[in-house]
């Protein structure tokens, strides 16, 4: 049972980050002009990434082991979703975050703006 808990609590917390980011932070980060935007994207990147992926793997590790003590298939499912948001975040997202984190990438362009913009709609996945 304490193995849901934690993976509730992780779950909750990654749900709340990401909400803040998609509503309150990416918007607020884009109303600064897109200079201002890509410069503050590295950072705020830097140390959500490591939060947000700590906080999905450890949701999805602690889901499956506590689904798998008590028999119970929905959160081991609910686990496994949790986990696949690494993947995705590999696979699909992470070649954004690359370009918008190149020193070579004019921060000032429409290449920048259009970046931003698609990070945005990918964030809210």
């Amino acid at each position: 049972m304490v193995f849901l808990i934690v993976a509730t609590l992780a779950a909750g917390i990654f749900a709340g980050a990401a909400i803040y980011v998609s509503v309150v932070e990416h918007p607020a980060r884009l109303s600064c002009g897109t200079e201002i935007a890509v410069r503050e994207f590295a950072p705020s990147y830097k140390r959500g990434a490591i939060m947000q992926a700590s906080l999905a793997i450890a949701g999805c590790v602690a889901g499956v082991i506590g689904g798998w003590s008590l028999n119970d298939t929905g959160s081991i499912v609910a686990a496994l979703l949790l986990g696949i948001i690494v993947a995705f975040t590999l696979i699909v997202i992470l070649p954004t975050n690359k370009r918008l984190l190149d020193p070579a990438l004019d921060a000032s362009g429409a290449e920048a703006a259009s970046l931003l913009r698609r990070w945005g709609r990918l964030a809210v996945m």
